[in-house]
């Protein structure tokens, strides 16, 4: 099944064939600031799997930290995908998703990061930093 999704505005739009592996709910500060909550829910999805389809030349990105790089719409900011262009894959922000991936988040990371005034209760496993593999 192909999962469809776009920026806010719509002037973005992508497919991606399919999810590599799990979703997971990130709580680093640069995803709490970049999208304005709590948290941001990811997903991999192999590079070859993904396809800008609408709007490539109103992507705009920043070097978030050495070699990582965040895409967004340079109309309306959403942030649509992170990467790391030596990987094979593209980091997938779900909230942009328009099509429902049948998968629901299965851990939370960078917890060191999360603000006790945004407190979540999800029972997920919680790790400081990045899962263990």
């Amino acid at each position: 099944m192909t999962l469809l999704g776009s920026c806010h505005c719509g002037a973005v739009a992508y497919e991606a064939a399919a999810i590599n592996g799990d979703l997971w709910h990130c709580h680093c500060q640069t995803c709490r600031k970049t999208h304005a909550a709590e948290r941001n829910t990811a997903a991999r999805v192999r590079r070859e799997d993904f396809r800008i389809v609408r709007g490539a030349e109103l992507l705009t990105h920043y070097e978030s930290c050495p070699g990582k790089f965040r895409h967004f719409c340079s109309r309306c900011g959403s942030h649509v995908y992170a990467e790391r262009p030596e990987l094979p894959d593209v980091v997938l922000r779900t909230g942009t998703l328009d099509t429902d991936p049948g998968l629901k988040a299965v851990r939370a990371v960078w917890m060191s990061h999360s603000k006790p005034w945004l407190a979540h209760q999800d029972g997920l496993p919680e790790f400081p930093e990045a899962s263990p593999a």
